[in-house]
Order: structure tokens, then C-alpha cells, then sequence
């Protein structure tokens, strides 16, 4: 053998290739199947931190955590089959909201792939089902393909809008030994190269608006300067939705809140979409004021296709808008006009109680920099329109898949990612129930996520369209819960109650200074909650309120 050759298991050859492709930490649950890889991440431990969770989708949120909040893959380990499925709601999330998140699983022996005997966690094809909800999925058929399969899979993840991918070994292959000739065999990877043509095309429509209006996406995530700095000269307010906050601070003159940017809307005679799906004018707001022009720059063709524009560049955010900036004229200020946007949405804002109380708190509690992590919550809903955001990745959200027990496993994950910034996680009585097992991993590894959940007693969403759209009958709405804060003293962590503003932003701050895991506790009465949808799901100007909000 070469300088560069070993004998290696395929276990110990992803092992030693994640820690050369920068890989930090890795979550997850031993098993059978798996433990050639296990055993080979054990004797990393000097190169990577294994920290074991209670429960599949927990690892996998919590790689997701570290991923969206660091920009660095994410990688977790789970058994196949059963522990792939559990951690299937994680791997879509990654899917939807393109972060870059690595599952390496087993899968049952090699011969007996595709026989269909019931060998222990099959199932009928895992790679199929792996490949359906991640942008590439692999299979490592000998220890000397370790390198190039974790390149694919890394360049994948880093490729376009990014997202996650995943890596099986059959279980006798995962401990078979083989000549591997290094690691890790990175991809290059490269964003497409600007086209002039399409940014002429981008300049003269912009040169043609009067009231252009920027959209930011997490597209736009590593771009902030350039957006602002584009923002600035055309005089354009610039609106995020969910993924997008934090592009830009929301304290700034130009940042508008989806409350203040309906009302520019109407005004509006260009739609710039930066890194963004533009869910705000198409989903959410279902319609376009007449004769506006969309004008879209996004890393992924075929965005060009799903939301067909006017104009498309294709190409990094930050260098596109760059780009732009030499070739657009300066534009009007309108400046008083999207001050007074912003002052009449925070009245209307303010009208969302008790969240909107409850939520200038946690600000208030919060540093600059700090990480809000939401989950699907009356609280969770409004933070989006009522939580201000000052820094890139501080925001932390499914994206569309709006998952149930998302909240306080991913920011597990933030934090480890993060282990010097403050993480607070808000969560509904329901969905905290989804991974609450996860305090345990929580005190054992010392994650100090201070989670703060609001128990109501219900599926608040439901229970609100169960009694205003189907005259009151309810069906499985109504909670019976735990105490939570003898439940989190069970597990080890701090907590209290604190069931008004002044009082939560006083526990929140003492909390977040002892840096270390607790939970604090809101009890609401159930169906106390404003509804936030008439400023999430407005009608289309003129028309009356819309019925339910999808």
C-alpha cells in the first residue's frame, strides 16, 4: 500500500472522513447495525463530540439546529429503518428550508437486500425512501468508496440552495475492511457563473419601477450587506416572512415587518424576490396589484420555472446584488412613507395580546445576537410579524414544514453550534410533549437552552377553527397536560413559572446569565389567545376576511 492507503472499515473510514471534512459533532443513537460506525466515532472522540439523544427525531432536529444556525452541515446517526422513519420529519425540514444536514444510517445485509425476508429494520427499499426527502442519497457498497461518497454527499449539500443528503452502509459492509485511500474526496463547488444578459434585463426593469419592493428569503442569508446596500440606493423597503428574518436588522429605516409590508404593497410595481420562494405576494397574500413586474434572483433554475418572472438572474445573492448596485440609478426616498407603514402595523401588531406582551419580553431578555428558535405556537405564529431580528441565522424555523416538536430539539442543536450565545426556544404545550425526553440530553450534556413553553391546554390553531368554523365541535383540541416544572426539575434542569410578561422577561434573564438547561413555564387559560392570522393571512386588499388560513 501507498503513503495515503490503510486497511479501514467502512465504519472507520466515514469516521475519519467527517472529521476531515471539518465534521465537529455528530448526534444520534448507537445500535446494532450501526456499531462498526459507532465504535470507529468513539476512537475520533478527539476529532468529534458524539452526543446521544433519546429519541431519532431528535437527532436529527438537532443536527438541523447546528446546521442552520452555524451554516455548517449537520450530521446525525441513526439504526435503519425505525430510526431512519422517526428521523424522516427532520430530514424534510433540512429539504425544505436547504440546509445542508447528513444522515449516515446502516441498512439490513447486503445479500438480503430486496428479498423481502423481514431481516431486523428492513424496509422494502430504504434508499428510495432516504432519496425522496433529501437531495441526494447514497449507499457505500465497499470501504474504498467511503471518500467519494461522502464528497457527493457534501457537495450535494453545499450545491445551489443546499439541503440535506444522506449516506447507508449495509451492516456487513459497515464492518467489513478494505484499502480506503483517504477520507474525504471534497467536490468543488462553485455558484453559477453571473450572466450579463440577464442582469441588463434585471437593471432595466428596475430602472422602470417607482416602488419596488425587495422579498428576502434564507437565499438571501449570507447577502445582507449587498441587499441593504441595493435597498438603500433604490429607496426600497425590504420584507422577510419567516426564513428571511435577520438578512437585514429589522431596526433598520428600510426593514418592514409582513404587517407593514402589506401596506406598501399595494403601492408596489416591482416585486424583487432575493433567495426567496416569495410566499408573502403568492401564498399568503394571494394576489398582485396590477401591473407589477416580478423580478427574481435566486442560486436554483428551477425556481425560474416554479414562480415563472419577468426577469431571472441566476447566481449567488450577495453577487448578484453587487452586481446590480453599479448598474441601477439612485431612486426616490420614500422614506416617510415606510415609516408610517411601520408605525401602523405596530398598532395593529400590538392589538395581538397576550403574545405580543409576551414576546417583547424574551426581546427585551434576549441579547443583540442571541437565537429566537419557534415552533408552532400561538407564540410561534406571531413572533413572525411581532419578534424583531437583528442578526443573520438568530432566527430559527421549519420553513413550510411547520413541524410539531421541532422547536426545543433544534435548538438543542443551536446551542451546541453556538455554545457562547444565548438560545431561547418558544413552544406550544403540544408540541413541546413531541420531544420533551430531550431534557434528558439537554442536562446530561450540559446544552443550556433555556425553552420557554406556553401551556394553554390545547392545539390552539385547532381549537380555534374547530369553535369559529365548525360550531364549536372539538375533537381531540383539548389538552391534558404534566406540570412542566415538576417535569423539568425531574430531568435535572431549572424551572419555574412565570405567567406574565414582567415576570417571564425577570426569569428569562436570570436564566439565560446561569447559562445552563431550563424551562420556564407560561400557563395561559385555554383559548385566551389573540388569533395572529388576520395579519399573517390578510385577504387581498378589498375583499373581506378569509376563512381559515391556508
Amino acid at each position: 500500500m501507498s503513503g495515503n492507503e490503510a486497511e479501514r472499515t467502512t465504519g472507520e473510514a466515514l469516521a475519519a472522513g467527517l472529521a476531515e471534512a471539518g465534521t465537529e459533532v455528530v448526534f444520534g443513537i448507537p445500535g446494532a447495525h450501526m456499531y462498526a460506525f459507532n465504535d470507529a466515532l468513539a476512537r475520533e472522540a478527539g476529532r468529534i463530540r458524539f452526543i446521544h439523544t433519546r429519541h431519532e427525531q431528535g437527532a436529527g432536529y438537532m443536527a438541523y439546529g447546528y446546521a442552520r444556525a452555524s451554516g455548517r452541515p449537520g450530521v446525525f446517526t441513526v439504526v435503519p429503518g425505525p430510526g431512519v422513519l422517526n428521523a424522516g420529519a427532520a430530514l424534510s425540514t433540512a429539504y425544505a428550508g436547504g440546509t445542508p444536514v447528513l444522515c449516515v444510517t446502516g441498512n439490513i445485509f447486503s445479500n438480503l437486500i430486496g428479498q423481502g425476508r423481514g431481516q431486523l429494520h428492513e424496509l422494502p427499499d430504504q434508499l428510495a425512501t432516504l432519496g425522496s426527502i433529501t437531495r441526494w442519497a447514497g449507499r457505500v457498497e465497499h470501504a474504498s468508496e467511503t471518500g467519494r461518497m461522502l464528497g457527493r454527499a457534501f457537495g450535494e449539500m453545499a450545491r445551489g440552495r443546499g439541503g440535506p443528503a444522506a449516506i447507508e452502509a449495509p451492516w456487513d459492509v459497515m464492518a467489513a475492511k478494505g484499502t480506503v485511500r483517504g477520507g474525504y474526496e471534497a467536490e468543488a463547488v462553485l455558484p453559477p457563473p453571473l450572466d450579463e444578459g440577464q442582469l441588463a434585463r434585471a437593471a432595466e426593469m428596475i430602472a422602470e419601477a417607482e416602488n419596488p419592493m425587495i422579498f428576502v428569503g434564507f437565499g438571501a442569508m449570507g447577502a445582507g450587506a449587498e441587499v441593504l446596500a441595493l435597498a438603500r440606493k433604490l429607496g426600497a423597503p425590504v420584507v422577510a416572512h419567516r426564513s428571511g428574518k435577520g438578512v437585514i436588522p429589522e431596526d433598520d429605516p428600510l426593514a418592514v415587518n409582513m404587517v407593514a409590508g402589506y401596506d406598501l404593497y399595494r403601492d408596489c410595481d416591482l416585486i424583487l424576490g432575493i433567495g426567496s420562494r416569495l410566499e408573502l405576494p403568492f401564498m399568503r397574500w394571494q394576489w398582485k396589484p396590477e401591473g407589477v413586474k416580478v423580478l427574481r434572483i435566486d442560486i436554483d433554475p428551477t425556481e425560474a420555472v416554479r414562480l415563472k418572472p419577468d426577469g431571472f438572474v441566476l447566481g449567488d445573492a450577495g453577487e448578484a446584488c453587487a452586481a446590480l448596485l453599479g448598474r441601477v440609478g439612485e431612486g426616490p426616498d420614500r422614506g416617510a412613507a415606510i415609516a408610517a407603514a411601520r408605525a401602523a402595523a405596530q398598532e395593529k401588531i400590538d392589538g395581538v395580546q397576550p403574545q405580543v406582551g409576551f414576546l417583547k419580553a424574551i426581546r427585551a431578555a434576549l441579547p443583540r445576537d442571541g437565537f429566537f428558535v419557534e415552533e408552532i405556537s400561538q407564540v410561534g405564529f406571531t413572533a413572525r410579524f411581532a419578534f424583531p431580528v437583528y442578526e443573520p441565522r438568530t432566527y430559527v424555523t421549519s420553513a413550510y414544514q411547520e413541524n410539531l416538536g421541532f422547536g426545543y430539539n433544534t435548538a438543542l442543536g443551536v446551542k451546541v453550534a453556538n455554545p457562547d450565545r444565548a438560545v431561547v426556544a418558544v413552544t406550544g404545550d403540544g408540541g413541546f410533549l413531541f420531544g420533551a425526553q430531550e431534557m434528558a440530553t439537554a442536562a446530561q450534556h450540559g446544552i443550556g437552552v433555556v425553552v420557554v413553553v406556553f401551556d394553554n391546554g390545547a392545539f390552539g390553531n385547532v381549537l380555534r377553527d374547530q369553535d369559529t368554523m365548525y360550531e364549536g365541535r372539538r375533537l381531540g383540541a383539548e389538552l391534558g397536560n404534566p406540570d412542566f416544572v415538576a417535569m423539568a426539575k425531574s430531568f435535572g434542569l431549572h424551572a419555574e413559572r412565570a405567567d406574565t410578561p414582567e415576570a417571564l422577561e425577570a426569569a428569562l434573564k436570570a436564566a439565560l446569565d446561569r447559562d445552563e438547561p431550563a424551562l420556564i413555564c407560561v400557563k395561559q387559560e385555554r383559548g385566551s389567545d389573540g388569533s395572529p392570522w388576520p395579519l399573517l393571512m390578510p385577504p387581498p386588499h378589498g375583499e373581506g376576511p378569509k376563512k381559515g388560513y391556508f
